[in-house]
Protein backbone atom coordinates (compact mmCIF):
# COMPACT_ATOMS: atom_id res chain seq x y z
CA UNK A 1 0.00 0.00 0.00
CA UNK A 2 1.30 3.46 -0.96
CA UNK A 3 0.32 7.02 -1.40
CA UNK A 4 -2.32 5.99 -3.98
CA UNK A 5 -4.52 6.00 -0.61
CA UNK A 6 -4.55 9.80 -0.59
CA UNK A 7 -4.09 11.03 -4.61
CA UNK A 8 -6.90 11.50 -6.37
CA UNK A 9 -7.41 9.10 -8.98
CA UNK A 10 -9.88 7.93 -11.30
CA UNK A 11 -12.17 5.04 -9.10
CA UNK A 12 -15.45 3.28 -9.82
CA UNK A 13 -15.81 4.17 -6.40
CA UNK A 14 -14.55 7.63 -5.85
CA UNK A 15 -17.74 10.03 -5.95
CA UNK A 16 -16.32 12.88 -7.70
CA UNK A 17 -15.14 10.90 -10.80
CA UNK A 18 -18.56 9.38 -10.98
CA UNK A 19 -21.24 11.26 -13.18
CA UNK A 20 -24.82 11.68 -12.22
CA UNK A 21 -26.11 9.54 -14.25
CA UNK A 22 -23.96 6.52 -13.40
CA UNK A 23 -25.81 6.88 -9.72
CA UNK A 24 -29.14 6.80 -11.53
CA UNK A 25 -27.87 2.99 -12.08
CA UNK A 26 -28.33 1.42 -8.54
CA UNK A 27 -28.69 2.16 -4.67
CA UNK A 28 -25.63 4.60 -3.19
CA UNK A 29 -24.45 4.64 -0.10
CA UNK A 30 -21.85 7.01 0.63
CA UNK A 31 -18.67 7.20 2.76
CA UNK A 32 -17.48 10.89 3.75
CA UNK A 33 -13.75 10.82 5.56
CA UNK A 34 -13.84 14.09 7.76
CA UNK A 35 -10.40 15.30 8.94
CA UNK A 36 -9.11 18.31 10.04
CA UNK A 37 -6.19 20.60 9.02
CA UNK A 38 -3.77 21.10 11.97
CA UNK A 39 -0.51 21.09 13.10
CA UNK A 40 0.96 17.28 13.40
CA UNK A 41 4.73 17.89 14.92
CA UNK A 42 7.24 19.18 12.14
CA UNK A 43 7.22 16.44 10.42
CA UNK A 44 4.31 15.44 9.22
CA UNK A 45 1.37 17.38 7.00
CA UNK A 46 -1.30 19.30 7.99
CA UNK A 47 -3.67 16.89 6.17
CA UNK A 48 -2.44 14.13 7.97
CA UNK A 49 -5.98 13.85 9.95
CA UNK A 50 -7.88 14.11 6.50
CA UNK A 51 -5.27 11.27 4.49
CA UNK A 52 -5.72 8.62 7.23
CA UNK A 53 -9.62 9.28 7.07
CA UNK A 54 -9.52 9.48 3.03
CA UNK A 55 -7.22 6.17 2.81
CA UNK A 56 -9.55 4.20 5.54
CA UNK A 57 -12.94 4.99 2.87
CA UNK A 58 -11.26 3.72 0.43
CA UNK A 59 -9.76 0.42 1.56
CA UNK A 60 -13.08 -0.07 2.78
CA UNK A 61 -14.89 1.14 -0.01
CA UNK A 62 -13.11 -1.95 -1.67
CA UNK A 63 -14.23 -4.36 0.75
CA UNK A 64 -17.99 -2.99 0.58
CA UNK A 65 -18.14 -3.14 -3.21
CA UNK A 66 -21.04 -4.71 -4.77
CA UNK A 67 -22.14 -5.55 -1.17
CA UNK A 68 -26.04 -6.38 -1.77
CA UNK A 69 -25.91 -4.28 -4.79
CA UNK A 70 -25.53 -0.94 -3.02
CA UNK A 71 -22.94 1.26 -4.94
CA UNK A 72 -20.60 2.75 -2.00
CA UNK A 73 -18.87 5.82 -3.23
CA UNK A 74 -15.97 7.85 -0.88
CA UNK A 75 -16.94 11.62 -1.29
CA UNK A 76 -14.14 14.08 -1.81
CA UNK A 77 -12.88 14.85 2.36
CA UNK A 78 -14.01 17.87 4.75
CA UNK A 79 -10.84 18.66 5.09
CA UNK A 80 -11.52 21.21 7.94
CA UNK A 81 -12.49 20.28 11.26
CA UNK A 82 -12.71 21.42 14.87
CA UNK A 83 -9.18 21.69 16.11
CA UNK A 84 -8.83 25.01 18.04
CA UNK A 85 -6.58 23.16 20.94
CA UNK A 86 -3.83 23.47 17.88
CA UNK A 87 -4.22 27.06 16.97
CA UNK A 88 -1.09 27.91 18.98
CA UNK A 89 0.65 26.16 16.05
CA UNK A 90 1.41 28.26 12.34
CA UNK A 91 -0.72 26.05 9.86
CA UNK A 92 -3.52 25.09 11.84
CA UNK A 93 -7.21 26.15 10.32
CA UNK A 94 -10.49 25.14 12.88
CA UNK A 95 -14.03 26.19 12.33
CA UNK A 96 -14.93 24.74 15.40
CA UNK A 97 -18.04 22.13 16.51
CA UNK A 98 -20.20 24.83 15.84
CA UNK A 99 -19.94 25.06 12.23
CA UNK A 100 -18.50 21.53 11.84
CA UNK A 101 -21.73 20.44 13.21
CA UNK A 102 -24.01 22.42 10.96
CA UNK A 103 -21.52 21.83 7.96
CA UNK A 104 -22.51 18.09 8.59
CA UNK A 105 -26.10 18.11 9.00
CA UNK A 106 -26.40 20.30 5.89
CA UNK A 107 -23.90 17.94 3.98
CA UNK A 108 -25.98 15.33 4.92
CA UNK A 109 -29.57 16.20 4.81
CA UNK A 110 -28.42 17.05 0.57
CA UNK A 111 -26.62 13.71 0.03
CA UNK A 112 -29.22 11.64 1.31
CA UNK A 113 -31.80 13.22 -1.56
CA UNK A 114 -30.02 10.29 -3.54
CA UNK A 115 -27.30 8.28 -1.26
CA UNK A 116 -29.28 5.56 0.26
CA UNK A 117 -27.05 5.94 3.32
CA UNK A 118 -24.53 8.13 5.05
CA UNK A 119 -21.33 7.42 6.87
CA UNK A 120 -18.63 10.21 8.21
CA UNK A 121 -15.58 8.23 8.63
CA UNK A 122 -13.51 10.69 10.85
CA UNK A 123 -10.08 10.63 10.97
CA UNK A 124 -9.49 13.73 13.91
CA UNK A 125 -10.79 13.39 17.65
CA UNK A 126 -11.63 17.16 18.24
CA UNK A 127 -14.45 16.36 16.13
CA UNK A 128 -16.29 14.01 17.67
CA UNK A 129 -18.65 16.25 19.47
CA UNK A 130 -19.66 17.65 16.06
CA UNK A 131 -20.24 14.50 14.39
CA UNK A 132 -22.47 12.97 17.41
CA UNK A 133 -24.33 15.97 17.86
CA UNK A 134 -24.44 16.44 13.55
CA UNK A 135 -25.12 12.35 12.91
CA UNK A 136 -27.96 12.06 16.04
CA UNK A 137 -30.05 14.75 14.76
CA UNK A 138 -30.01 13.42 10.81
CA UNK A 139 -31.02 10.56 12.08
CA UNK A 140 -33.84 11.91 14.08
CA UNK A 141 -34.96 13.25 10.85
CA UNK A 142 -34.97 9.75 9.56
CA UNK A 143 -31.98 9.81 7.11
CA UNK A 144 -29.84 6.41 8.04
CA UNK A 145 -26.26 8.07 8.72
CA UNK A 146 -24.16 7.14 10.97
CA UNK A 147 -20.30 7.76 11.94
CA UNK A 148 -16.99 6.15 12.83
CA UNK A 149 -13.16 6.88 13.96
CA UNK A 150 -10.21 5.89 12.21
CA UNK A 151 -8.93 4.34 16.10
CA UNK A 152 -7.18 1.46 17.42
CA UNK A 153 -6.53 0.30 20.69
CA UNK A 154 -3.27 1.25 22.33
CA UNK A 155 -2.68 4.56 19.65
CA UNK A 156 -0.75 7.35 21.02
CA UNK A 157 -2.57 10.62 21.16
CA UNK A 158 -1.11 13.23 18.39
CA UNK A 159 1.88 13.11 15.69
CA UNK A 160 3.10 10.33 18.00
CA UNK A 161 4.22 6.83 17.07
CA UNK A 162 0.98 5.79 15.96
CA UNK A 163 0.16 8.23 12.77
CA UNK A 164 3.33 8.47 12.34
CA UNK A 165 3.69 4.66 11.05
CA UNK A 166 0.70 5.29 9.31
CA UNK A 167 1.77 7.69 6.97
CA UNK A 168 5.05 6.01 6.49
CA UNK A 169 2.58 3.03 5.10
CA UNK A 170 0.28 5.10 2.92
CA UNK A 171 2.27 8.39 2.04
CA UNK A 172 6.25 8.00 3.06
CA UNK A 173 7.22 10.30 0.40
CA UNK A 174 5.51 12.85 3.13
CA UNK A 175 6.77 12.10 6.36
CA UNK A 176 10.26 14.58 7.31
CA UNK A 177 12.27 11.38 8.88
CA UNK A 178 14.91 13.79 10.29
CA UNK A 179 12.63 16.26 11.92
CA UNK A 180 11.37 13.75 13.93
CA UNK A 181 11.56 14.90 17.56
CA UNK A 182 9.85 12.76 20.90
CA UNK A 183 6.55 15.11 22.19
CA UNK A 184 5.25 14.69 25.58
CA UNK A 185 4.29 11.14 26.46
CA UNK A 186 2.45 11.20 29.62
CA UNK A 187 -1.21 9.41 29.16
CA UNK A 188 -3.41 11.57 27.57
CA UNK A 189 -5.72 11.66 30.57
CA UNK A 190 -2.93 13.16 32.71
CA UNK A 191 -2.71 15.77 30.30
CA UNK A 192 -6.72 16.64 29.55
CA UNK A 193 -7.18 18.89 32.18
CA UNK A 194 -4.07 21.18 30.95
CA UNK A 195 -5.34 20.50 27.58
CA UNK A 196 -8.43 22.51 28.07
CA UNK A 197 -7.04 25.15 29.77
CA UNK A 198 -4.29 25.69 27.19
CA UNK A 199 -4.05 23.10 24.23
CA UNK A 200 -1.85 21.28 23.03
CA UNK A 201 1.53 24.23 23.38
CA UNK A 202 0.60 23.94 27.03
CA UNK A 203 2.12 20.36 27.17
CA UNK A 204 4.12 19.97 23.90
CA UNK A 205 6.12 22.82 22.65
CA UNK A 206 6.69 20.36 19.51
CA UNK A 207 3.11 19.69 19.16
CA UNK A 208 3.75 16.40 19.94
CA UNK A 209 1.74 13.77 22.25
CA UNK A 210 3.75 10.55 21.73
CA UNK A 211 7.14 9.19 20.12
CA UNK A 212 7.41 9.76 16.04
CA UNK A 213 10.97 8.75 16.38
CA UNK A 214 10.13 4.79 17.25
CA UNK A 215 7.46 4.52 14.19
CA UNK A 216 8.71 2.34 11.31
CA UNK A 217 6.87 1.44 7.91
CA UNK A 218 5.99 -2.62 9.07
CA UNK A 219 4.07 -1.03 12.16
CA UNK A 220 2.62 1.05 9.80
CA UNK A 221 1.41 -1.54 7.49
CA UNK A 222 -0.20 -3.87 10.82
CA UNK A 223 -2.20 -0.33 12.20
CA UNK A 224 -3.70 0.72 9.29
CA UNK A 225 -5.33 -2.78 8.09
CA UNK A 226 -6.87 -2.39 11.78
CA UNK A 227 -8.80 1.05 11.84
CA UNK A 228 -9.88 -0.02 7.86
CA UNK A 229 -10.98 -3.65 9.62
CA UNK A 230 -12.64 -1.62 12.62
CA UNK A 231 -14.85 0.56 10.18
CA UNK A 232 -15.43 -2.75 7.93
CA UNK A 233 -17.37 -4.20 10.76
CA UNK A 234 -19.25 -1.28 12.47
CA UNK A 235 -20.71 -0.14 8.90
CA UNK A 236 -21.21 -4.07 8.10
CA UNK A 237 -23.21 -4.87 11.98
CA UNK A 238 -24.65 -1.28 11.47
CA UNK A 239 -25.82 -0.71 15.15
CA UNK A 240 -25.84 3.26 15.64
CA UNK A 241 -26.12 4.53 19.49
CA UNK A 242 -28.06 7.13 20.28
CA UNK A 243 -25.45 9.64 18.56
CA UNK A 244 -25.14 7.60 15.51
CA UNK A 245 -22.06 6.10 16.41
CA UNK A 246 -21.25 2.97 14.50
CA UNK A 247 -20.20 0.11 17.59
Amino acid sequence: MNSAYHRRVPSVSSLANATSKQLQSKPSALLVPVGSTEQHGPHLPLDTDTRIATAVCGAVADRLADTDGVNWMVAPAIGYGASGEHEEFSGTVSIGTSALRLLLVEYGRSASRWASRLVFVNGHGGNVEALAAATALLRYEGRDAGWCSCTVAGADAHAGHTETSVLLHISPQDVRIDERVPGNMAPLRELIPELRRGGVAAVSEVGVLGDPTTATVEDGARIFPDMVETCLRRITRWAPDRDGMLT
